[in-house]
C-alpha cells in the first residue's frame, strides 16, 4: 500500500495550481472537469512533487464550512512535510519566489526544517537532510 492522494482545501484552482507548480516546482499530474455529487461543475485537480508516488488534490472550497477551512485544515499545527535532498537550494529558491516561512531554517536530529505556509495558509515542513 501507499498513500495515493491527500486533499487541500484552496479557495480558487489555478491560483492554488500557479503556488503549487510555479514556487513550490510541483508537477501538474492532471487538471480535469468533473461533477460535485449533487452534479454541479468542479475540476479534479492533482499536482505532485516531481518522482513523487503521492499527489496533492486541489479542491476548491465548497460551501462556508468548507471555506471556514482554508488554511486551517489542521488547526494550525504543521500537517505537511516536503523534504528535499538539498535544504539550501530549496530554501533559497522559495524564498525568493516569495513564498512565507514563518521560521528560519533550524537543525533537528532528523534533519534541518523551517516552516512555510502554502497559498491557503497551511504550515508546511520544508525537510532537508542534517
Amino acid at each position: 500500500m501507499h498513500m495515493e492522494l491527500f486533499t487541500i482545501i484552496v479557495e480558487e484552482y489555478d491560483p492554488a495550481i500557479e503556488f503549487f507548480t510555479g514556487v513550490l516546482g510541483f508537477d501538474l499530474v492532471e487538471d480535469s472537469p468533473s461533477l460535485t455529487n449533487d452534479g454541479r461543475p468542479k475540476r479534479w485537480v492533482v499536482v505532485r512533487p516531481p518522482g513523487a508516488r503521492t499527489g496533492v488534490l486541489l479542491a476548491r472550497a465548497d460551501g462556508e464550512r468548507q471555506r471556514a477551512a482554508v488554511g486551517d485544515q489542521v488547526a494550525g499545527r504543521v500537517g505537511f512535510f516536503l523534504r528535499t535532498d538539498d535544504f539550501d537550494a530549496a530554501y533559497e529558491r522559495m524564498t525568493a519566489a516569495g513564498v512565507e516561512f514563518v521560521t528560519p531554517p533550524r537543525a533537528e536530529p532528523y534533519g534541518r526544517v523551517a516552516v512555510f505556509r502554502d497559498i491557503a495558509g497551511n504550515r508546511w515542513d520544508l525537510l532537508g537532510p542534517a
